[in-house]
């Protein structure tokens, strides 16, 4: 063996288009990347302006003035369109916050107080179809200026006592929703649920219930239009020819006597305190079972239907016994009996109750006349006489 020392191997030359055409049918070798571009097909201009732009030969003097007067022109609509801006901005700022000093009023709160009219004005015409069947046209019940031949069973409502904190917003609007149950806890009480809220649902939905508040808490120092119910038009006083207005009830300067109690919850107790003309919780006098009895009935409805009888006879001089059988389950009643001056004879404990139930009451010796007798939960259409003869 002899040692043989490793060759480098000679490089193989790339095989040239002479090379390749003289293998007949070898292909062609693949070109490697990158690919040289041949300098026959590189174009100056590959990556600046066209020719048009890069000239400058027309630039002239008059193109260059025309130029600087349409920046200028530019300038000034930006400064115009600037300021229009600006004062946009101020004048819309002082639109919805109102100007300085008071000297305009904020679009909110005129707004609101446009609403508010015609909440209370809404809510007129709901007070007039809704309730005042009950509380009257003016919301003052029993004292109604025609409360003897109409009979309006509800309380008064246009109050300045009630008005000045019991009938707030927050009681009418339980009142309404949960109906008369809610003022004197009486099951019975014949004021229905109005809010279609309550249980069973009331006729009149949440803006209704919204709208018959804000008359019943308007003031009286506004003035407000009567519209029709169906067009929402003012109406026409045939008598003036001027819109129909009408105030509303509450004052806003009225306040209470220093000292006084504030307003019971339930208006009865209003009618016993105080004493007076109001009805008495004096304890009962005792009953002489020898003494006449005389009877008087309050049926169910007596609240529109009255007394039964609405006549009572009794003997002067001669103490008697007077028997009231309240079988009206759906209102309170009392009955009491006033002498010649409208001072309540005294016959012991005349407060209210809810029936079916009797009380007898120990009527004094009276002298001969005519006595009259009332409930003073509504004494307009339960009354009647006593002839003491």
């Amino acid at each position: 063996m002899t040692d043989q020392t490793p060759s480098t191997p000679s490089p193989v030359p790339d095989p040239t288009p002479d090379a390749v055409s003289a293998e007949p049918g070898a292909e062609a070798p693949e070109e490697r990347l990158p690919a040289t571009v041949p300098p026959s097909q590189l174009t100056a201009d590959r990556f600046t302006s066209p020719p048009p732009i890069r000239a400058i030969a027309g630039l002239t003097p008059a193109r260059s003035a025309g130029i600087v007067r349409q920046s200028a022109a530019a300038r000034w609509v930006g400064f115009l369109t600037v300021i229009f801006v600006s004062l946009f901005i101020v004048g819309y700022w002082f639109y919805e916050l109102g100007a300085p000093l008071g000297l305009s009023t904020p679009r909110l709160v005129a707004e609101a107080d446009a609403q508010q009219v015609t909440d209370v004005e809404r809510g007129y015409n709901l007070f007039e179809a809704n309730c005042a069947r009950c509380h009257g046209p003016n919301g003052l019940g029993p004292n109604e200026p025609d409360a003897a031949t109409v009979g309006y069973i509800g309380p008064q409502l246009n109050s300045q006592e009630k008005l000045f904190a019991h009938l707030n917003a927050s009681y009418l609007k339980n009142v309404l929703t949960v109906g008369g149950r809610y003022v004197c806890g009486n099951a019975n009480s014949q004021m229905p649920i109005w809010s279609d809220q309550g249980n069973p649902p009331g006729p009149l939905n949440y803006r209704q219930i919204q709208e018959l508040i804000a008359f019943l808490r308007a003031t009286n120092d506004k003035t407000f239009e009567k519209r029709d119910p169906s067009t929402n038009e003012p109406i026409i006083d045939p008598a003036t020819g001027k819109v129909a207005t009408f105030t509303g009830w509450r004052d806003p300067n009225y306040k209470p006597a220093p000292g006084a109690t504030p307003f019971p919850d339930c208006y009865l107790n209003a009618l016993t305190a105080g004493g007076g003309a109001g009805a008495s919780g004096a304890p009962a006098a005792s009953i002489n079972p020898s003494a006449p009895v005389v009877t008087i009935t309050a049926p169910v409805g007596a609240a529109t239907a009255g007394f039964t009888p609405t006549t009572l006879e009794a003997k002067a001089n001669t103490a008697f016994t007077l028997t009231f059988d309240n079988q009206d389950n759906q209102a309170p009643h009392n009955v009491v009996i006033e002498d010649p001056s409208g001072k309540p004879v005294s016959m012991g404990d005349t407060t209210f109750f809810t029936g079916p139930q009797k009380k007898s009451y120990a009527v004094p010796a009276l002298s001969a006349g005519t006595y009259p007798f009332m409930c003073q939960v509504h004494p307009t259409t339960m009354k009647g006489t006593l002839e003491v003869k």
